[in-house]
């Protein structure tokens, strides 16, 4: 597939958009309605990107983004009477910003398209990968991604990458997973942030009085 060199992005302050992945959004900022339109009827390719700093202060003009993003191809877009779209991306490539670009309502950026990177994990690496999943999902043993961890037909990279969106853990760290070059090293900055959060578990569980307060 051949992908634009100027995308739009959509610069969110808690989602983090991950290849393969779907990602619903609602839409209701005139310049996000301006885009979607744009988008629905071009190349159907939107840039998530998330928000950075202290972008609160200038949210409605051109807050910073983080320079690595993910862009969706835009698959959905249900346009609602009022001029609000309900629409679904899937995920499809990381992209590095070049330069940003300011000639709509919206944010544009010339992006370089990440290459390479897709190699599969050994066979140890995806079993250690799954072990601490499975520990962090088992208190939900019927839930959908507990499920989905038994299912070996699932590749490598929509294993670490699914999990990297949908885990409960602060948009930053999710950022700090798609900015890793290879599925390789996300998948061990994977496995890393789930050690820190079992840990975490393990410790609010023991509770004061235990050793560690000692």
């Amino acid at each position: 597939m051949d992908l634009p060199s100027i995308i739009p992005v959509f610069a969110l302050p808690n989602v983090v958009l991950f290849p393969g992945v779907p990602l619903p959004l609602h839409v209701f900022e005139p310049r996000y309605r301006d885009m979607v339109r744009d988008c629905a009827s071009g190349h159907e390719i939107i840039g998530i990107a998330l928000l950075r700093g202290d972008w609160q202060k200038d949210y409605y003009a051109t807050p910073d983004v983080f320079e690595t993003g993910c862009a969706g191809k835009l698959v959905n877009a249900e346009s609602l009477a009022d001029g609000r779209f309900n629409i679904l991306l899937h995920g499809l490539r990381e992209f590095q910003v070049e330069r940003h670009v300011f000639r709509k309502s919206y944010r544009e950026a010339r992006v370089s398209w990440r290459v390479g990177g897709h190699e599969d994990l050994s066979d140890t690496v995806r079993d250690a990968l799954i072990h601490r999943l499975s520990d962090l999902f088992r208190r939900e043993p019927e839930s959908p991604a507990h499920r989905l961890l038994q299912d070996r037909t699932l590749s490598d990279e929509l294993l670490v990458n699914f999990f990297s969106y949908v885990l409960e853990i602060p948009p930053l760290e999710k950022q700090t997973l798609l900015q890793a070059t290879s599925v390789q090293t996300r998948a061990e900055r994977l496995r890393d942030v789930i050690d820190f959060h079992l840990e975490e578990r393990r410790l609010t569980l023991k509770g004061p009085g235990s050793d560690r307060f000692h």
